[in-house]
């Protein structure tokens, strides 16, 4: 078998040029980042091909091992196969959301549909689910390891959440199922893509310079266009609307959940959450509503007077009043008038390259790390930027790419992923990690470089939590390393990271002016300190709103009968939400879960503030640089992956449960 396989994928490596596929070899490249300038489009499918056949014969040899079945002939086994998949998914996957082009579209599509349907072979092998079923009876008898327990309750119930219990006629419309929500999700992240771009082309502004072009635009009928054109991306009746694609992905769930004994998506989503269950969310969110629209309401107050000054001036027509293409451009005037901040003072004192060296350096002071640059290394584009991660004693940690400015090519947004995870390999080597920080951070231009906004510091601190909690992962199996957690878990490394981003002794390390060289005056720190709670209650609205929205649609037994945008009104006067705020994200183009893995899970952003916000205080008792107090978050989160429960985890490193109220406290709502 071995030798039939091998020699397949060699066949399979050579193409008609005499070429190696790149996916097929060792990457003889530095710290074995993927050479990426190497690869051809023409690589993928093939090197998918070899992965596949390489995955079952190593399946193959699991079920017909006839050795008595244990953690390591099993379930180690299984957590270290399909390898080559690894290898090629960590490349596409990544370029798919950070550098496509219309013939990648293609191949991400078949390839989407080619693993959808492996995984579908595998999840539904008796065969192999009797050897991993043989382990999990006796575990108790088998002196594991707690992680080598999670791992392999993860592994098993991944089976059977899958189907493995249901009869043939159910298992084979689950097949169906799986490769249809696969399809149907891509779809749905294209279609976004190709909206974002058609807004960007109408008013030469990206995604993510919506806010801030929102709160200069002075001109408000041009506000209320923008404002209109960006919330109907995905429901303008073009060949790129995504309501019947979203109510067929939410057919296919509900249809999924019911197969597996569920009523509804979120119930069986939920059930190896912290939270567990819809009603546990439900009750989370409506709390944290009520505060978040009562502070509000008192921002539309404040606004309106600002409104009521341009009326009385006659800049606008009597008895106009604050709507959602509003809020932005009189929130900023706000802030003006109450803490005399003008971003336009600020983003001078936060170029990109220096905000990311603040960030570097805060990690470094916490938790002992240094970061270099690798000037050879392959970049899958011009922008990328690549840094090797060291520990304090000179260990290689793991390399640090980073991919920020916008490009039509890139989705929106900001993100973490893994071009190679963590592990621990057969023979006893320790993989580390490539990890990429993506974000559509404001571009440089001609004249300056990129300067950035307050939320673009927010963001860059964020996500590079999420890359630590990659990068600094200690665990054996790859089924539970770096952020292989819980949903709602896995927001807390990035966004305690956020607490440090204006720290006054961090901003003195970073925040010099551009052009001067000039540290950032106090008196600008002062103000943006006085000013961290402000628009709270827009803040927290919207975000909730999305979340209250998510669990609305994942809590549907069926759509039969569905009106997209009726729904959507719907849900938000139950949920109380006030005429001039719209959800974070509206369903047409809220891609966190109808294609990346937050369906029933965007509650998890509050959720883990909750944590983040507890932990944080304990920070703030201690030191925010306290040695003591960053390692053991280091050794009892970042580096502990899903190897253990995250309740025991956190209780480990702060000594209690959270306290539900730490995340009012710090949004200045209670």
């Amino acid at each position: 078998m071995k030798r039939i396989l091998l020699l397949a994928i060699m066949l399979i490596a050579i193409t008609s040029c005499n070429r190696t596929n790149p996916f097929l070899t060792q990457w003889d490249t530095p710290y074995g980042i993927p050479p990426f300038e190497q690869i051809e489009e023409s690589d993928y499918l093939p090197a998918i091909d070899a992965g596949i056949e390489q995955q079952k014969a190593e399946i193959d040899a699991i079920i017909a091992n006839e050795a008595e079945p244990d953690f390591e002939n099993v379930i180690a086994a299984y957590d270290r196969s399909g390898k080559i998949l690894s290898k090629v998914f960590g490349v596409l996957y990544n370029l798919a959301e950070t550098d496509i082009t219309p013939s990648l579209e293609g191949i991400v599509e078949e390839a989407t549909v080619k693993t959808s349907e492996f995984e579908n072979e595998i999840l539904f092998n008796k065969a192999l689910f009797e050897k991993i079923k043989a382990v999990y009876d006796k575990k108790e008898a088998l002196s594991l390891t707690r992680e080598q327990e999670m791992v392999l309750d993860k592994i098993y119930k991944s089976f059977e959440k899958n189907g493995i219990g249901l009869d043939d006629a159910s298992q084979a419309r689950m097949k169906e199922i799986n490769v249809e929500l696969s399809t149907l999700s891509l779809k749905f992240g294209n279609n976004l893509l190709k909206e974002n771009n058609a807004f960007k082309s109408e008013f030469d502004v990206a995604i993510s310079e919506y806010p801030d072009v929102m709160a200069a635009t002075e001109d408000r009928d041009l506000r209320e266009k923008m404002f209109k054109a960006y919330s109907s991306r995905g429901n303008n009746g073009n060949e790129f609307d995504n309501k019947e694609v979203v109510l067929q992905i939410l057919a296919l769930k509900i249809e999924k959940a019911k197969l597996l004994g569920y009523n509804c998506p979120a119930e069986q989503i939920l059930s190896d959450k912290m939270a567990h269950d819809p009603a546990t969310v439900d009750a989370f969110l409506s709390n944290i509503m009520k505060y978040a629209v009562s502070r509000a309401n008192e921002e539309v107050v404040d606004m309106q007077k600002m409104m009521d000054e341009d009326i009385a001036a006659g800049i606008l027509a009597a008895g106009s009043t604050i709507q959602p293409w509003d809020w932005f451009y009189y929130a900023e005037r706000v802030r003006k008038a109450k803490y005399d901040l003008d971003e336009e003072q600020t983003k001078p004192y936060f170029k990109m390259e220096n905000v990311r060296e603040g960030v570097f350096n805060t990690a470094s002071r916490l938790y002992g790390i240094k970061f270099e640059p690798v000037a050879d290394a392959p970049k899958y584009h011009p922008e990328v930027e690549a840094f090797k991660v060291t520990d304090n004693d000179g260990s290689f940690i793991g390399i640090l790419l980073t991919d920020y400015f916008p490009r039509e090519s890139k989705r929106g947004g900001a993100w973490m992923n893994n071009v190679r995870e963590q592990y621990v390999d057969a023979e006893g080597n320790m993989v580390r990690p490539i990890i990429v920080n993506v974000g559509n951070l404001n571009k440089p231009t001609a004249e300056t470089p990129s300067l950035l906004s307050i939320d673009n510091i927010e963001t860059m601190f964020h996500e590079f939590g999420h890359a630590l909690h990659g990068l600094l992962s200690q665990c054996n199996y790859e089924t539970v390393s770096g952020t292989s957690v819980a949903r709602d878990f896995v927001e807390l490394p990035s966004q305690i990271n956020e607490n440090w981003a204006f720290d006054k002794e961090v901003l003195a390390t970073y925040a010099r002016h551009y052009e001067t060289g000039e540290v950032i005056p106090d008196e600008l720190v002062e103000k943006i300190l006085a000013s961290r709670v402000f628009n709270s209650g827009f803040n927290t609205t919207e975000l909730c709103a999305a979340s209250i929205l998510d669990m609305k649609w994942h809590e549907l037994s069926s759509v039969e009968g569905i009106d997209i945008e009726k729904f959507e009104e719907d849900a938000c006067k139950q949920m109380g939400l006030i005429d001039q705020i719209i959800p974070r994200y509206r369903t047409t183009y809220f891609n966190h879960i109808f294609n990346s893995g937050y369906s029933a899970g965007y509650y998890s952003y509050l959720w883990a503030e909750v944590l983040d916000k507890d932990a944080f205080e304990l920070f703030k008792e201690k030191g925010v640089f306290d040695s003591e107090t960053a390692m053991s978050f280091r050794h009892n989160i970042l580096e502990m992956g899903g190897s253990e429960e995250p309740m025991t985890l956190y209780v480990r490193f702060r000594g209690a449960e959270p306290d539900p109220d730490a995340l009012l406290r710090a949004r200045g709502l209670k």
